[in-house]
């Protein structure tokens, strides 16, 4: 059993910034790629960031150049640090790891207004 628990979301105003954490915990003897995916009201699940054991990353367009995905293969987190955020970075941001599957967490909401 696997479990994966994020934490960070909230209310930001236009321009700021966010940091999100995810930390898997249970019957894990390696983890393989960790990541970041969101979605907002009305639209399908999207990758945001992914990360492999190894360090090689990947961005949806949108984010790149804003976002930054790392991870700490000791401790089994990875966080992502949103910057420069937008009204449509606004959604609930999912935590999904590789363990033989796919698992994933509950979900955070990221709400970007003034």
């Amino acid at each position: 059993q696997v479990q994966l628990v994020e934490s960070g979301g909230g209310l930001v105003q236009p321009g700021g910034s966010l940091r999100l954490s995810c930390t898997a915990s249970g019957s894990i003897f390696s983890v393989n790629t960790m990541g970041w995916y969101r979605q907002a009201p009305g639209k399908q699940r999207e990758l945001v960031a992914r990360i492999t054991s190894g360090g090689s990353t990947n961005y949806a367009d949108s984010v790149k150049g804003r976002f930054t995905i790392s991870r700490d293969n000791a401790k089994n987190t990875v966080d992502l640090q949103m910057n420069s955020l937008k009204a449509e970075d606004t959604a609930v941001y999912y935590c999904n790891a590789f363990i033989a599957r796919n698992y994933w967490g509950k979900g955070t909401l990221v709400t970007v207004s003034s």
